[in-house]
């Protein structure tokens, strides 16, 4: 294999060696082609393949901005082409975009329904074509909607009626969705999701020719039917009775926060404890076209004055026209042809060929008044509001002349009421009028009352706080008292003995200094006499301390003042 890859290599150097310049030139020139069309050859088919969401080309840019603004709400790349076809990444994206479109009423007038379902088949008769239209259309079908967040699975039936010579025997076409939603999902359930089954049906509508709404059933997988649109407005009117009560549950709290948080700032949250308030609104909604004639201001105000001098007129002549008729002579009533009956009434008969006299005056007078048109459009409005709240008055103890509590015989705590007076009521009865929006024509009530709130239990508890909290006091300060005559008595006691040591310390030191004075004088006779003393072995052995105990008083000073010094801290 080498070697002839070798006589290969050989061959080739030989066969280029053996070219001229020029041959070399242009087979150069051919391999730097041949490369160019490969990488551009690689290029084109690496480049992504769109899909189009509609086959068709859109015309009009307002519904062209429209698509392109609700597909890039749905975060996908779109690519919109100079013909005006609306493209995407791929065709599951597209299948998913088409349905969003079709169900948000997005698709042009003007672009035919079945460019969106277009699939080219191939057949060799007519009953085949038919058969393979129509299976490729469901499977199209099915896709859009599986395409769907909230559907896990589809089931779909189309019933094609056979064809019939005159239009007043064909039967109508009808269709049948079965639909699993996902896990979670309340597509079947929600009214906001209703949007999303009327999606369903019109993509039905939009693709099957001569499907009309009243044909078409959508059933979820426990049967029940979605597209009964007639059917759910009562449910729908519930809901929408019970979004009116939620927004007047929400204004009426809000007014009562308002108002009760006032009063509470002001007398107390333990005074005024609730606040009633009902709202009564007209959820209807209407259009009012009225025409309004209002004066012509003819000379304003003059600014500064006290007075009004405004000139306001009803109306201005903008033309007049008189018209005078005067009439003078006999009057004839002609009858016709001489020997013919005429047609006169007589009541004109016995007024014929009377002399007299006719005048008559018309006079016409072209006024112009200031109209005003007015179109409005009424939103809910508040009917009625009506408040009442209650103010407990004030609650206070009473006191002796030495500023004790005054106790009832009963054993509760004697206490005195004061009413709120009745202007400060009438002045809060404007407060709350001022807060919600009183209006006498609507009929609204404010009602400030002063009942007194009945606080057994509050006073009851008040006064068992207070005896317990005068008990406890009591027992302290006797507590108190005991300890410190116990301190007082044990000081006493204390001096005392101490006092009685010391006398008795004192009386043993001069007993013993007595006893020392004798034993010294009698040792010291004996010396003098010459006479032996017997001394004891007690009195030897004390003896031999005391001279210990000086002669180390003597050697260490300062240990013997320590000694001594924590002797006298002791006594």
């Amino acid at each position: 294999m080498n070697d002839f890859f070798k006589k290969l290599t050989a061959k080739a150097a030989n066969v280029w060696a053996g070219w001229a310049m020029q041959q070399k030139l242009i087979f150069g020139i051919v391999c730097v082609i041949v490369l160019g069309v490969i990488i551009a050859l690689f290029r084109v088919s690496s480049s992504p393949v769109l899909v189009s969401v509609i086959d068709a080309p859109i015309r009009d840019e307002k519904i062209l901005e429209n698509i392109v603004l609700r597909l890039n709400k749905e975060n996908v790349k779109v690519n919109v082409t100079s013909s005006g076809i609306v493209q995407v990444a791929d065709e599951a994206t597209a299948r998913k975009m088409r349905t969003i479109l079709i169900s948000e009423d997005l698709i042009p007038s003007g672009i035919d329904p079945w460019a969106i379902f277009d699939k080219e088949r191939w057949t060799i008769t007519d009953f085949e074509r038919n058969v393979n239209f129509r299976r490729a259309q469901e499977r199209m079908i099915l896709e859009h909607i599986k395409a769907i967040d909230d559907i896990e699975n589809v089931w779909l039936q189309i019933a094609w009626p056979p064809e019939r010579l005159f239009l007043s025997d064909q039967q109508p076409v009808k269709a049948s969705v079965h639909i699993t939603p996902k896990h979670g999902s309340d597509i079947t359930t929600s009214p906001q999701n209703r949007r999303k089954i009327e999606g369903i049906q019109k993509l039905l509508q939009f693709a099957i020719v001569g499907l009309v709404p009243d044909n078409i059933v959508i059933a979820d997988n426990n049967g029940n039917i979605l597209n009964d649109f007639e059917g759910l407005k009562a449910a729908d009117r519930l809901s929408l009775i019970e979004q009116e009560k939620r927004i007047i549950i929400k204004q009426e709290a809000h007014y009562r926060s308002l108002v009760l948080t006032a009063l509470q700032n002001i007398y107390s949250s333990d005074r005024v404890r609730d606040l009633n308030l009902k709202i009564d609104m007209d959820m209807s909604k209407m259009s009012i076209d009225t025409t309004e004639a209002f004066p012509i201001i003819m000379k304003p105000q003059t600014p500064g004055l006290s007075y009004d001098d405004e000139i306001r007129l009803e109306s201005i002549k903008v033309s007049e026209e008189t018209t005078d008729l005067k009439f003078r002579g006999t009057g004839f009533n002609p009858e016709g042809p001489a020997g013919v009956e005429g047609h006169m009434p007589p009541a004109f008969k016995d007024m014929d060929n009377m002399y007299g006299e006719f005048t008559q005056v018309t006079r016409t007078v072209n006024n112009q008044i200031n109209r005003r048109a007015i179109q409005e459009e009424r939103s809910p409005s508040i009917e009625r509001v009506t408040v009442s709240v209650n103010i407990d008055g004030i609650w206070k103890m009473k006191y002796d002349q030495k500023g004790n509590l005054v106790v009832k015989p009963d054993g509760s705590i004697d206490r005195e009421y004061t009413d709120i007076p009745a202007d400060e009521l009438r002045r809060v009865e404007g407060l709350i009028r001022d807060a919600v929006g009183y209006n006498s024509a609507r009929g609204d009530s404010v009602t400030v009352h002063n009942i007194r709130i009945d606080r057994t239990q509050e006073f009851k508890a008040e006064d068992l706080a207070y005896f317990r909290q005068k008990q406890m006091q009591t027992t302290i300060i006797a507590f108190i008292s005991g300890l410190t005559l116990l301190l007082f008595g044990f000081m006493l006691f204390r001096m005392i003995s101490r006092e009685m040591e010391r006398r008795r310390r004192l009386a043993e030191e001069e007993r013993a200094r007595r006893e020392q004075m004798l034993r010294e004088s009698a040792m010291a006779e004996a010396e003098n006499e010459g006479t032996d003393v017997s001394i004891s072995y007690e009195e030897r052995s004390r003896m031999e301390l005391m001279e210990n105990a000086i002669n180390m008083a003597k050697e260490h000073p300062d240990d013997a003042a320590q000694l001594i010094r924590t002797w006298l801290l002791e006594e």
